[in-house]
């Protein structure tokens, strides 16, 4: 498990210096390569991480940790292929080759940034990992370099630095608070604070936890510090909008977890999961509201994202082992629906040229694939069997239920059929609606942008049926053990 370990933490950076030298085709190939490279040793970490903790260097993972490297491997690999024929609209420009180069350079080493995150061992390195996810995804975010990808990039980078500023202030009380108990020179590593939490003083660890939702909640896109998220994801190209929604915000939530482990031990669960409540609830009614009414279908989905953000924030306030089950269970049906959801979204803005909503009619018509999935992915995302979300979805109001949490209860099953009713009118008016003839009487043509395309959102649905039908057992193992790792209450 060493070698998986270091292969997982190095491989992206192969692609990453290849984009820099090789041709475009080569890169590209050597990119999907890597990536399911990169996914099939995430899932040879499930069994091993599903009953032991994995350690090499300053490389950790246990079950928690690997429940997100196999989330972003899969957003990796899905869209490393989606990639191909997402660009290929773009082969004839003159600057092609140089806008391809920059793009996947940026692409693998955002891949990479986000496998590390969940890979190191310690609170230091996590922001450090964290903060690199944030330089890189702003410079994806304008890599069009158009008027309206570049505002989006400085003001993700304004917000997210404010964030990740408040993050690292975090980082410093939870070190002070380690420090009564450890002495001055131990280095944040998480199983030496976990075993001295209920040593440490309460106030510093508390103020660190809160500073921690605010800072990494701004990646997470958690209310009210959301603000940048619906410009980055409307303006980047679609496989980074993927990447950003089904991965980044899940790696941010992944730092807030770490903090909550280390909070619930130190001062007990109610302070953490109250505060988890109040940030999700919130972040659920903004994004249901703003559902009902969207005019671009990226910013649509990016709505989508501090919705299911708000669903993991409520599931850990919920505290019950099956609602905690539920949460990361959600992580990984979350990142492949999103993922699927935005690159059908890719599908159909190289269709139609335009994210209007309004000019998108007719997707059946003209795309018989991509169409049907893209609402398949709705779908998906608004929790209808038999799909993954709805599982975890129903696990965590279960367990909302069982931890005697009624009313957050009831306010999550509200909000998220006022969800679903703006994600299903504008899928099915795109897709099922009959296209409507320009003025100048000209139509796109039917038929797939590109076949890669298509595949790997294929993938995607499979995962999420065999996730909302029948958990591998070594999967159900592993989210079990990774709620037993945050506490979870019978």
């Amino acid at each position: 498990m060493t070698v998986v370990l270091i292969a997982l933490a190095l491989l992206p950076l192969v692609p990453a210096g290849a984009a820099l030298v090789a041709p475009v085709r080569v890169t590209q190939a050597l990119t999907v390569t890597v990536s399911l490279a990169g996914l099939g040793l995430a899932l040879a970490l499930v069994p091993d991480a599903g009953r032991r903790d994995l350690r090499t260097g300053f490389l950790r993972v246990d079950a928690l940790s690997a429940v997100f490297v196999l989330a972003t491997a899969f957003v990796y690999a899905a869209c490393a292929a989606h990639s191909i024929g997402y660009l290929r609209h773009d082969e004839q420009a003159r600057d092609f080759p140089r806008y391809a180069r920059r793009f996947y350079v940026g692409f693998n080493l955002f891949a990479w940034s986000m496998l590390c995150a969940p890979l190191v061992d310690g609170l230091a390195l996590l922001w450090i990992a964290v903060e690199i996810t944030t330089v890189v995804s702003a410079l994806l975010v304008a890599v069009e370099n158009t008027e309206g990808a570049t505002e989006a990039a400085w003001k993700y980078v304004l917000i997210a630095s404010v964030g990740l500023g408040i993050a690292l202030l975090a980082t410093i009380f939870m070190y002070y608070a380690g420090a009564q108990a450890l002495g001055q020179t131990y280095d944040l590593a998480f199983d030496p604070l976990v075993k001295a939490a209920p040593r440490l003083p309460a106030g510093p660890v508390r103020l660190a936890f809160v500073l921690a939702v605010l800072g990494f909640g701004t990646k997470v896109g958690l209310v009210p510090v959301h603000t940048w998220l619906p410009d980055a994801h409307a303006e980047a190209p679609t496989p980074v909008s993927a990447m950003l929604s089904g991965s980044l915000l899940a790696v941010s939530f992944y730092a807030v977890l770490r903090y909550y482990q280390i909070t619930a031990a130190a001062v007990g669960s109610h302070f953490p999961r109250t505060v988890l409540l109040v940030f999700g609830i919130a972040s659920l009614l903004l994004a249901a509201l703003y559902l009902l009414d969207q005019h671009d279908i990226k910013r649509l989905l990016a709505y989508s994202s501090v919705e299911h953000m708000g669903i993991l924030a409520i599931g850990v306030g919920f505290g019950a082992t099956l609602a905690l089950t539920g949460v990361l269970l959600h992580v990984l049906a979350h990142a492949a629906a999103k993922a699927n959801a935005f690159m059908g979204a890719g599908a159909l803005v190289r269709k139609y040229r335009t994210k209007e909503i309004r000019r998108l009619r007719g997707g059946a018509d003209l795309l018989p694939w991509s169409a049907p999935l893209f609402l398949t992915a709705v779908l998906a995302l608004s929790a209808m069997p038999p799909f993954g979300i709805f599982r975890s979805e129903f696990q965590i109001v279960a367990g909302g239920l069982r931890s005697g949490r009624y009313g957050p209860a009831a306010a999550l099953v509200v909000l998220v059929t006022v969800a679903f009713m703006g994600l299903a009118r504008t899928a099915t008016r795109v897709v099922l609606t009959p296209a409507a003839v320009p003025g100048d009487g000209t139509v796109p043509v039917r038929g797939e942008p590109s076949m890669w395309m298509v595949v790997p959102v294929l993938a995607g649905v499979v995962a999420l049926v065999v996730l909302g039908l029948h958990p591998p057992a070594g999967l159900v193992h592993l989210l079990a053990r990774g709620a037993a790792e945050l506490g979870g209450t019978a």
